[in-house]
């Protein structure tokens, strides 16, 4: 059994090995082997490239249901600020945190909220200069495993501080305690998310032993429920305690926004991340204390599991922060010290090592570099590999062969057809 835990799962019954998937997969994650496509545990971010991208919708991301929240005797529901931006007409947040309590929640708490203590955090650090800049956000769960795997180095960049999701769940069942006097055990907190990647989170924590979070149900899942629920509704209780500033870190921007100053980056998109990373790496990027990075499109707005177009989802996220305060939640006393990682992040080595012995593991790169060099270098993704480099470790690893390649096997037939043209 794989240690890596994945709400990105394929559906092989579906796939018709198109290779749609190979080339936007930012970690070169899938092989296409014998008609279906593979995803490698072990390098797979979650981030949904794949989901967004594949035709055939053999693609899924797995997530709880909200059957799951009758395990607890008391649930809060913590939705994402996405999840604001997928209605139309909404002038209030209430209308949404009254009808997810409608579908049997116990309680709400924004995300939002923990997020104006996030960069609240976040601002102090930058004040107090003690964090290697740019410091790079930690919000977006796919980002920081990127960063694990292909850029290690830039590890020590990486905000320390736990994501608004993790401080929200934290915050919620500290107050669902002391309000009903249950055990931790007994109360459920369920996050409303809009991707893939924050589920994975919830189940392997980058930074931390456990997560708080007891489960994560997928915007468009609770999407059709919460919509009936909202449009009945008798009474809306005010339950909303967000800022504008909370809200804001729904879509791209809004968290380097709260940070309040001008020195700071924002980019959203696997492509346009993975840009700012090479960039960062090779030390081109300079003048900048803090950078936000989103794997999806527009932000949290754009990510898989959303229903709303995330341009779409952004206008109505920016329309209704002109109805609140800048911002409502701020830190108390010692609680920015419980805020911190309890785990340093760590690049994990044996994910690209070829051997554990160092003196085979050289000879094999060796022989990769062999075998790369009589590749055509087109990255075609015929072969089921995304680039002539990946085919080349496959070859090594023993898992494809030379021949896999079709320019190869081209030639390969055409010297035996030579060869039996001279015999004739």
């Amino acid at each position: 059994m794989s240690k890596y835990f994945h709400s990105v799962q394929l559906d092989a019954d579906r796939c018709c090995g198109c290779t749609n998937c190979l080339k936007r997969c930012p970690t070169e994650a899938i092989r296409v082997h014998d008609g279906k496509a593979k995803i490698l545990s072990e390098r797979c971010i979650d981030c949904g490239e794949c989901i967004r991208i594949c035709p055939h919708h053999a693609k899924k991301a797995n997530s709880n249901t909200l059957d799951d929240i009758k395990d607890f005797a008391y649930t809060v529901a913590i939705p994402a600020p996405a999840l604001f931006g997928q209605f139309n007409n909404l002038d209030s947040i209430d209308i949404v945190l009254t009808g997810l309590k409608k579908l049997g929640f116990n309680d709400v708490f924004e995300v939002s909220r923990a997020a104006e203590l996030v960069s609240e955090a976040t601002r102090k650090l930058i004040k107090e200069n003690k964090l290697k800049k740019p410091i790079i956000s930690s919000a977006c769960p796919a980002v920081v495993r990127l960063i694990k795997i292909r850029f290690p180095e830039l590890c020590e960049n990486v905000m320390p501080l736990l994501a608004p999701i993790e401080v929200a769940a934290r915050v919620a069942k500290r107050r669902a305690i002391e309000k009903t006097g249950l055990s931790k055990e007994q109360i459920g907190v369920f996050f409303i998310t809009p991707c893939p990647a924050k589920v994975t989170e919830i189940h392997s924590p980058n930074y931390t032993e456990h997560s708080e979070v007891d489960g994560a149900i997928a915007i468009s899942k609770i999407y059709p429920g919460l919509t009936h629920e909202m449009d009945h509704l008798k009474e809306v209780e005010p339950l909303g305690q967000s800022g504008l500033m909370g809200i804001g870190w729904a879509t791209s921007g809004g968290e380097a926004a709260a940070m309040l100053g001008d020195k700071y980056l924002a980019a959203d998109g696997i492509e346009n991340v993975l840009r700012v990373l090479e960039e960062l790496e090779d030390e081109h990027i300079r003048g900048v204390d803090f950078i936000e990075l989103n794997a999806c499109s527009g932000g949290c707005v754009g990510g898989v599991l959303n229903v709303e177009n995330p341009y779409v989802a952004q206008a109505r996220i920016q329309k209704l922060r002109r109805f609140l305060p800048v911002s409502v939640n701020h830190l108390k006393d010692g609680e920015l010290e419980r805020m911190f990682w309890e785990n340093e992040l760590a690049y994990d080595a044996d994910i690209f090592r070829l051997d554990k012995d160092i003196s085979k593991a050289m000879m094999m790169m060796s022989q990769m570099e062999d075998i790369f060099a009589g590749l055509p270098g087109l990255d075609c993704g015929s072969c089921g590999a995304p680039t002539c480099r990946a085919l080349a470790e496959d070859i090594v690893r023993g898992k494809a062969k030379e021949t896999d390649c079709i320019f190869k096997l081209r030639a390969k037939i055409q010297n035996v057809y030579d060869q039996l043209k001279n015999t004739i």
